[in-house]
């Protein structure tokens, strides 16, 4: 067994197991243990090697571990569960935090509720699957709750999904945050700069509309229904950009007119976010979406559709911003009539920017997230350590 040494004995560490490890799971891991390592914490990162997440994880200061698991369940199962407890029994956690679907599955099998766990969905996995597998999704989770001190959700939406599903446990709710530092207005000087700096295909003339979307190239996000909406545009000019890779991407190039760009993954999306004159999200579900937070931030007006998290995003009386999922003649509508009316845009960039910079700061995010860690740990006292032993 691995044995600490006393000043790994003080502090109170966390064990990030994390899969999937790209989009928005991986920048919320890195956020969070960014502000954990800054607050004297020790986070530790189980996620598959010579990934995105393991990268930044470990420039953000958390101490990383390979765990090379699938996205999806599957034969090798058993033993992602088995490396999962070796990792739990190294690094010996006073927390468990496992993200998304697959690394709950495993982290609370391996666990099994001998270490103070945190299970955080970030969208359930029941709502990506449809018939039969949907049936044993719900099933595990409702079975799986046990093993899981607390289900965090990041809104309130989320949390409600899983209640109405059948799921019991003991449900926090805090809703995702994002760095303000980072993420903060440009004006028209860093938009003209930005849509400089952009690929040719992606620039457009002086006063034309632009039009992102980011996100993984996926059925959840729904970039074939913007398509669908964007053939129904008629706005002089206007051009449209999908920021992202996934497994939708060939898919929706065959099906793209041709003043839609595709730029592949990205690692920085904040100069799509400056050039933008709108960021739209159109996805079938969600948690509560990072993307449109960040462009909110900088002062960008979006359209959303109204799923999971998105009214929680958005400042009361915005519902113009909102449209209805797998619509694409009201993403048509909404998005037409922020392109086509600047005091509308400017009106509505005006209010989600104030919205969200005194609502969706990180650091607040991080805190309350520490919080629920000590709140865990003072529960479990002084067995914390003797259930890592075992």
């Amino acid at each position: 067994m691995l044995h600490m040494r006393p000043a790994e004995e003080r502090q109170l560490t966390v064990l990030h197991l994390v899969q999937p490890v790209d989009g928005g799971v991986a920048r919320v891991v890195t956020d969070l243990v960014r502000a954990q390592a800054g607050a004297g914490m020790r986070p530790v990162v189980a996620c598959p090697p010579g990934s995105p997440l393991a990268r930044e994880a470990a420039a953000a200061g958390a101490q990383v571990r390979g765990w090379s698991a699938t996205r999806a369940p599957g034969p090798r199962l058993a033993g992602e569960v088995a490396a999962a407890r070796r990792i739990v029994r190294s690094c010996r956690p006073h927390v468990v935090h496992a993200h998304s679907a697959k690394a709950g599955l495993a982290g609370r099998i391996a666990v099994r509720g001998r270490v103070p766990t945190v299970f955080q969905p970030h969208a359930w996995s029941f709502e990506a699957v449809q018939g039969r597998t949907a049936e044993l999704a719900l099933g595990w989770e409702r079975f799986g709750a046990r093993w899981a001190d607390h289900i965090l959700c990041v809104s309130e939406s989320e949390r409600r999904t899983g209640q109405e599903a059948g799921i019991a446990a003991r449900w926090s709710v805090i809703h995702n945050g994002i760095d303000l530092a980072r993420f903060r207005p440009g004006g028209d000087a860093e938009r003209t700069a930005a849509r400089a700096a952009l690929p040719p295909l992606a620039r457009t003339p002086p006063g034309s509309p632009l039009v992102v979307c980011v996100a993984r190239l996926t059925r959840q996000k729904g970039q074939d229904v913007l398509l669908r909406a964007w053939r129904r545009m008629r706005v002089p000019g206007a051009r449209l950009v999908l920021v992202g890779d996934g497994p939708e991407e060939a898919a929706l190039r065959r099906a793209a007119p041709a003043d839609v760009v595709f730029t592949g993954a990205c690692e920085d999306v904040l100069p799509w976010i400056h050039a933008a004159d709108v960021l739209v999200l159109p996805s079938r579900w969600e948690g509560m979406a990072l993307a449109p937070l960040e462009a909110m931030a900088c002062g960008r007006a979006v359209v959303m559709s109204d799923v999971g998290g998105a009214r929680e995003s958005l400042p009361p009386g915005q519902g113009r911003c909102l449209v209805p999922p797998e619509d694409p003649a009201a993403l048509a509508r909404a998005l037409t009539a922020l392109l086509t009316d600047a005091g509308l845009r400017d009106e509505v960039s005006r209010r989600v920017l104030r919205h969200t910079r005194t609502t969706f700061d990180v650091r607040r995010t991080a805190g309350a997230v520490s919080g629920l860690y000590q709140e865990l740990v003072g529960m479990s006292g002084p067995t914390t350590r003797k259930r890592t032993e075992r």
